[in-house]
């Protein structure tokens, strides 16, 4: 078990077997810091009635908070290299919970739009925490370990729907983000007791020496540019269900309440607490079978989403599906990645995640602007289709030395 030292520090060779403790921690501390950036979604009506903005315009919260979490991926991440990384993630957690009560408390809209700039920025916290436990753990867990604190950032994705809609049934969207707060100060104080300090692999580089690596790996190395492909492919798939789903569900002849339909995120939370296994699998060189029936996986699940107007209960398999394999080829590109400079791997995860990022923006605007001309037949072929690609893209590259 990796336990806090007395002088604070694990040294060189001191890596042990990772406590499940310490990795419930991180995957909790993940959930909640990437959560902060989904909770606008299902609030938009919310809170364009509270600062009287525009519901053509509304949407603009969300823009600013996916540009400022791409910014954070590519100025914020990289420094786990350079700075000490515990530091760095209470540091980061604790202005977090900043931006969340200037959130809470937000007279204008002004207001509300630099706490969401600054919360958006410093969800990327979530990626240095990923980072950090793959370093704090031995190679041979080290898979196992990354796909379950992986599997925080998803389920908090999930979740944060859930969350907010039934806080503000019961307060107001408000409350939300000061009991995110309260939630967040909390782990903070948790992470602070319990979170070991790692020093060995702090870079020399300058800062933007640091910066201009992150993109020189994109050419140096192959397996990073293979594996964010295909995490853009993945995203793009998992944005065009997730965005979107709220419009048939809503529309006749299901209607469904606001309610009712975030609870389908805890659908998606069975399908990604199943894909943690394939961070085992990754350990035991498994990465690229994982790989191909994940993507087998994502292209069948469309298909049993596609008959939506027939069965919920057939929808719901699809969902879980879909989940399973995005997560668990997410879980493997990570896993592989990690293999390679391990003193950079906060960079190496700022790179990939840019594909994220991409992807995640790419699958939301199509997915609408689909339903909008073609309905949910065509938001299906969409997904299919580029669920399709990213399978054909795996056979190509996994022939190739």
């Amino acid at each position: 078990m990796i336990a806090k030292p007395k002088d604070d520090q694990l040294q060189s060779g001191s890596r042990t077997t990772m406590s499940r403790y310490l990795a419930l921690l991180f995957a909790i501390a993940c959930g909640m810091a990437v959560a902060n950036i989904y909770f606008a979604h299902p609030l938009l009506d919310a809170l364009s009635y509270e600062f009287k903005i525009d519901h053509s315009t509304i949407g603009i919260i969300i823009t600013i908070t996916q540009i400022c979490y791409a910014l954070g991926l590519l100025f914020l991440v990289p420094l786990g290299d350079l700075l000490n990384q515990r530091r760095l993630i209470i540091g980061q957690m604790l202005l977090s919970v900043a931006g969340l009560v200037i959130i809470g408390l937000a007279p204008t809209s002004t207001v509300l739009f630099i706490g969401m700039a600054v919360v958006g920025m410093l969800a990327t916290v979530t990626q240095t925490l990923v980072a950090y436990a793959s370093t704090l753990s031995s190679p041979a867990e080290r898979g196992s370990i990354v796909g379950f604190v992986t599997s925080g950032v998803v389920i908090g994705i999930l979740l944060a729907r859930v969350f907010a809609g039934v806080l503000t049934d019961i307060g107001s969207w408000r409350l939300v983000y000061l009991t995110s707060a309260a939630l967040m100060l909390f782990v903070v104080c948790l992470l602070n007791w319990k979170l070991p300090n790692y020093t060995d692999n702090q870079s020399s580089m300058s800062y933007p020496e640091l910066l201009r690596s992150v993109f020189f790996f994109f050419i140096q190395e192959r397996i990073l540019l293979v594996r964010g492909i295909l995490a853009l492919l993945i995203f793009i798939s998992f944005s065009i269900l997730w965005t979107s789903l709220v419009l048939p569900l809503s529309s006749a002849p299901y209607s469904l309440p606001h309610t009712a339909i975030g609870a389908f995120g805890l659908v998606g939370v069975a399908g990604a607490l199943a894909a943690t296994r394939a961070g085992r699998m990754a350990d035991q060189g498994l990465g690229q079978r994982t790989t191909g029936i994940a993507l087998t996986l994502l292209l069948i699940s469309w298909f049993l989403i596609s008959l939506i107007h027939y069965s919920l209960f057939v929808l719901i398999i699809g969902i879980i599906l879909l989940d399973l394999a995005v997560q668990a080829v997410h879980v493997t590109n990570q896993s592989m990645i990690f293999t390679v400079l391990p003193e950079a791997r906060s960079r190496l995860t700022a790179a990939y995640m840019v594909f994220y990022s991409i992807g995640s923006a790419t699958g939301s605007i199509a997915s609408t602007n689909i339903y909008a001309i073609f309905g949910w037949n065509g938001v299906c072929i969409l997904g299919a289709a580029v669920s399709a690609f990213a399978l054909l893209f795996w056979v190509i590259t996994s022939r190739q030395k």
